[in-house]
């Protein structure tokens, strides 16, 4: 799990999301149940590959903020289950996306479900949770949740879009690599923060903490995911180790690598990034390099700037139990890579 380092100096003591599991397990029961449930169709092959990423093992962090954000101004309806489970249901979709668009072979230490099924079947899919998730929102009956997660489903496909066309780009500077970040992961951490207060009726500045705690959180998440590419180890990431070099995706790390790099240093990186020279030697001296001119450290230390902000959002809440799990999740995501 491994151990966060204060930005003041010294050790904290090992990070961990049990808290928050804990205060939200009765719910995430009925959200498991309710998973089930809604991922049931009479056309066979739908189940089959939604449950193949369902029951992969994943974390349901986002589900988890939106229960945990609604327990803490006191709901007492089921909205947020239904909302809980629709925001899994985008983030299951936008994984059986992504892989087809990445051309994964491997998800959690599994077989993408397009290596199963095919791409088709995976977009497919993708889509008819999709379309599930926006019937369990309208259930709800709040105009405002619904416009929440509608429009983070919109930026999630704009940011798929922005980290296309921006492929192979070694050009590509960091406030752009955050902008699609934000939009392809912080996105929906932010709307799944959000939803569980907008239901609880509470004020604009509630909403907005919320809402700033989940982006921030977001982002915090998705460099980490950034550096352990290039250090981390299969089960921890959910894919193999070295995927995003392979795949030829300019993440904070390449970017920085890049930037800081000497002009013989910057012509391996265009090919082996631009030319496809991502082979196993590639990417022990792309480690190399990192190493060298920082950019793992520099790439965990903006996830450590962002898990600040994303605590400072909850400050003026507030104390309860549930705000105590939510700030322990920042450092719990940064740990990993510790």
């Amino acid at each position: 799990m491994g151990v966060v380092v204060n930005l003041e100096g010294g050790k904290r003591d090992a990070a961990s999301i049990k808290p928050l599991i804990d205060l939200t397990a009765k719910d995430m029961g009925r959200v498991n149940e309710l998973i089930l449930s809604k991922a049931g169709s009479d056309v066979e092959m739908i189940p089959e590959v939604a449950n193949h990423l369902i029951s992969s093992g994943g974390k349901r962090l986002r589900p988890m903020l939106t229960l945990a954000a609604a327990q803490m101004f006191g709901y007492s309806g089921d909205g947020h289950v239904k909302l809980a489970t629709s925001v899994e249901f985008m983030h299951t979709a936008t994984l059986l996306h992504d892989d087809v668009v990445d051309e994964s072979d491997l998800r959690r230490g599994r077989k993408t479900a397009r290596m199963i099924w095919g791409n088709q079947a995976s977009v497919l899919v993708g889509d008819f949770l999709l379309g599930q998730a926006f019937r369990m929102m309208v259930e709800v009956g709040s105009l405002d949740a619904l416009d929440i997660l509608s429009s983070a489903a919109s930026i999630i496909a704009e940011g798929e879009v922005m980290q296309l066309s921006a492929a192979k780009n070694l050009e590509t500077t960091e406030d752009e690599h955050f902008a699609v970040i934000k939009a392809k992961t912080a996105a929906l951490f932010s709307a799944a923060a959000e939803v569980g207060p907008v239901i609880a009726g509470v004020s604009r500045n509630d909403r907005a903490a919320l809402r700033s705690y989940g982006m921030n959180l977001g982002l915090a998440f998705q460099l980490i995911d950034d550096a352990l590419d290039y250090g981390g180890n299969s089960t921890d990431l959910g894919k193999n180790v070295g995927d995003d070099f392979r795949e030829g995706k300019v993440t904070l790390p390449v970017i920085l690598a890049y930037r800081r790099g000497s002009p013989a240093e910057r012509d391996f990186w265009k090919a082996a990034i631009e030319d496809n020279g991502t082979d196993d030697a590639a990417l022990e001296k792309a480690i190399g390099l990192m190493t060298r001119h920082g950019a793992i450290s520099d790439t965990v230390g903006r996830a450590r700037h962002f898990g600040e902000i994303a605590r400072d959002a909850l400050a003026p809440l507030p104390a309860t139990p549930q705000k105590a799990a939510l700030i322990e999740v920042i450092e719990f995501c940064i740990s990993r890579a510790v």
